[in-house]
């Protein structure tokens, strides 16, 4: 009996000690498992500043995060002397397993953690969207903070002056492409047998594909990336660029000048939106300003090209009459350089280490960080300093991991995450007219579209004038032939702005007739061989046996004439010439234009300067009332001389209004909305340019009145609603 109840003892003892241990194994793993998972919270939730003051002393107060997770290290520890257990070990059975990857600290699908389960998480899992929200924004408040703390570390040197060069020839290829198609249209219009309203849409179908092309590309930019976004639209503006200089129909071409600037579109958001997040806060304002120099070398580098290579009309070639090249052709093709120079340094720089925080990537982002600081650094002297920043805040994600399956075809994969991106962008989108942003989307909108209506209009409408005056005195100089008699002459030469009458018998052959009138003549016997005309036209004429052959003298140009036994023979199938002096009018429109750009000068030296001195509002508002203002000499120009002047002066006074609102839009909306935000309201620029180009331009020849008020009008209003906005100088970049 002894011998048996000490075996039965025994037994007990050592099933009582396996309970006890597997009991013991089973709580040690969840505290394990508990302690790790926490410690992974607090990577992500660790900001810089609390990272280096964190102390390690038992005795240390915990402190929770909103959702009740442990914020510094020793909370796990703290949680570990509580009461040995919780909720989810609570009434287990001994017999229950242990959880393959409890141990490593992975959690059960029933535990805190959000886990996709075909693409949908269980009810109980869904976090609160409010809650969450107030996390991300306090994440990003923290990691705003602790960002500007590690570029005052990285320093201004080397890699952001690099990064200037690089994004401004992106800067310069947008400025490039403003003025391309008003530069070749004197040269296209004779190639293509452009009529005023094709040459108006060609002008206008620029501003509608950077329209499109800064919401797309600004939209994409947050949630791809700056550098492979900007990327993307450089390559479609250079290859649609190319292909505009070979193509040979008006269709062709437009379409090919519209996807250009949808590519080119992007530039602008981008660029600053990518820039600014290399720059501290003491260099921001300054730098961005500078940056936009830029613009106005793209416009001089325009205008010097053309004036070099357009009017050279021995730079082309031709196949046959189905395909010609001609000098303006080569204009476009090397108006495509910036781009392509854009694209190739580009890839040699980074990702935006921003961009990378706010989608979590934080080691991309450190390597990227580090890779500044030692730039910098060495390019000082100091070879020697480290980089000290170990772990910097990231903001957290919303799980959007979808299984599609193993099965799934690629074209639905495809759709899928096309959808899904669409999805993203537009709620980006929509989140700019959330409460928190409305006001100061709405006010940027009109800033935006009042700048945008007036500065265009008028810049537009300034050529437009001068080529108004320049007809005006042309047709002044014109020479009337009254009861003058000239006979047995050939005419060889050109004929120009003269109204003759009474010419008979002649023989008109070869020459160019532009802007000639004939009133009340006779023609008899007359021969007109390879007559190229323009603005010419017979009123009340008389051909008695006369011949066209190879003219374009068609019968629409014969105003009550009559014709007796005359014929008509091969005629020509070409396009008019301009109304007046060609190449002098081109070259007039290179210089005007040369000397706009370059007037703008001065204006970005004082905002970059002042920018930071004076504050962005100060600079905005400013400026905008000075160019209202200057819009009322403009009554004064009744020359071309005077006009060119104006429009200098306008130029360079506008344009540190711009600076100041590019730099302005960039401040003001935070990083995972910052391109989508100034995509959005560039295109809207764009848009307001189209109106104003198509209101001012319609009222040349008419008033100067109209236009004056219309300019001078939106400004004043810019001025006042830029005073409404909040002043962002000295603040960090949200």
């Amino acid at each position: 009996m002894d011998d048996g109840y000490g075996r039965d003892g025994r037994q007990d003892f050592i099933r009582g000690a396996k309970d006890i241990a597997k009991v013991v194994k089973k709580q040690a793993g969840k505290k394990v498992g508990r302690s790790v998972d926490k410690m992974a919270d607090e990577y992500t939730k660790r900001s810089y500043k609390r990272f280096e003051e964190e102390d390690d002393d038992d005795d240390y107060p915990v402190q929770q995060s909103q959702d009740g997770d442990g914020y510094y290290r020793n909370d796990s520890r703290a949680n570990d002397d509580e009461g040995g257990h919780s909720d989810s070990t609570e009434g287990h059975d001994e017999d229950d397993e242990i959880y393959e990857g409890e141990y490593q600290g992975i959690p059960r699908a029933e535990s805190g953690k959000t886990v996709p389960v075909d693409g949908i998480a269980p009810q109980a899992q869904i976090r609160d969207l409010a809650q969450f929200e107030a996390e991300r924004r306090k994440d990003q408040e923290e990691l705003a903070q602790q960002y500007e703390t590690i570029l005052q570390e990285c320093g201004h040197g080397k890699f952001q002056w690099t990064l200037y060069f690089v994004l401004g020839l992106a800067l310069m290829a947008d400025g490039v492409e403003i003025f391309v198609v008003g530069f070749v249209l004197p040269s296209a219009e004779k190639d293509m047998c452009l009529s005023e309203e094709s040459k108006g849409m060609l002008g206008l179908i620029v501003y509608l594909g950077m329209m499109v092309g800064a919401f797309l590309w600004g939209g994409l930019a947050d949630r791809i990336g700056r550098r492979q976004t900007l990327l993307i639209s450089l390559s479609i503006n250079s290859v649609f660029a190319f292909f505009s200089s070979f193509v040979q129909g008006y269709s062709s071409f437009l379409l090919c000048r519209l996807l250009s600037g949808v590519g080119i579109g992007g530039s602008i958001p981008i660029v600053f939106s990518y820039y600014s997040e290399f720059l501290a806060q003491e260099k921001r304002g300054e730098h961005l300003s500078w940056l936009c120099m830029f613009w106005m070398i793209g416009g001089i580098y325009a205008s010097a090209m053309a004036w070099a290579i357009i009017p050279h009309y021995g730079w082309s070639f031709q196949m046959g009459s189905a395909y010609q090249f001609h000098s303006w052709r080569v204009f476009v093709l090397v108006c495509a350089f910036p781009s392509v120079a854009a694209i190739s340094a580009l890839t040699t720089m980074p990702e935006s280490p921003r961009f990378f925080l706010e989608n979590g990537k934080h080691d991309e982002a450190w390597m990227i960080l580090k890779q500044v600081h030692d730039t910098n650094m060495r390019a000082k002297g100091y070879p020697e300093r480290v980089f000290s920043v170990t772990t910097i805040k990231t903001v957290k994600q919303m799980d959007e991991l979808v299984d599609m399956g193993e099965g799934t075809a690629w074209h639905q994969r495809w759709r899928m995450k096309l959808s899904d991106l669409f999805n993203q962008v537009w709620s980006n989108f929509l989140a700019i007219f959330s409460p928190e942003y409305r006001r100061t989307t709405l006010m940027m909108m009109a800033v935006w579209f009042s700048m945008s209506f007036s500065y265009y209009g008028l810049t537009v409408w300034f050529p437009d004038m001068i080529k108004y005056l320049q007809k005006q005195e042309y047709s002044s100089r014109t020479k009337v032939f009254i009861k003058e008699k000239v006979e047995h002459v050939t005419f060889n030469f050109t004929l120009e702005n003269q109204v003759p009458l009474s010419l008979f018998p002649h023989q008109f052959m070869n020459l160019k007739m532009k802007s000639m009138v004939f009133e009340d003549s006779l023609f008899e016997e007359c021969y007109f061989e390879d007559i190229t005309s323009s603005n010419t036209f017979f009123k009340n004429c008389t051909f008695i046996a006369t011949l066209f052959y190879n003219t374009d003298l068609f019968k629409y140009r014969l105003i009550n004439s009559k014709l007796v036994n005359s014929t008509f023979l091969h005629n020509k199938e070409g396009c008019m010439l301009s109304d007046f002096s060609d190449e002098n009018s081109a070259y007039m429109i290179y210089f005007v234009s040369f000397l706009g750009t370059l007037a703008v000068l001065p204006g970005n030296i004082v905002s970059a300067l002042l920018m930071d001195k004076i504050g962005r509002l100060r600079m905005l508002a400013g400026s905008s009332v000075i160019s209202c203002v200057s819009c009322f000499f403009l009554s004064f120009g009744n020359s071309e001389s005077a006009m060119i002047a104006l429009l200098c002066l306008f130029g360079g006074i506008s344009i540190a209004s711009w600076n100041a609102l590019d730099v302005l839009t960039v401040e003001l909306y935070p990083s995972d909305k910052r391109c989508t935000a100034f995509g959005f309201l560039n295109a809207l620029c764009k848009l307001a340019a189209v109106l104003g180009i198509s209101i001012f331009t319609s009222f040349v020849g008419i008033t100067k009145a109209v236009p004056i008020l219309f300019a001078s009008g939106a400004l004043a209003a810019g001025s006042f609603l830029a005073f409404k906005l909040p002043e962002t100088r000295g603040q960090v970049l949200q």
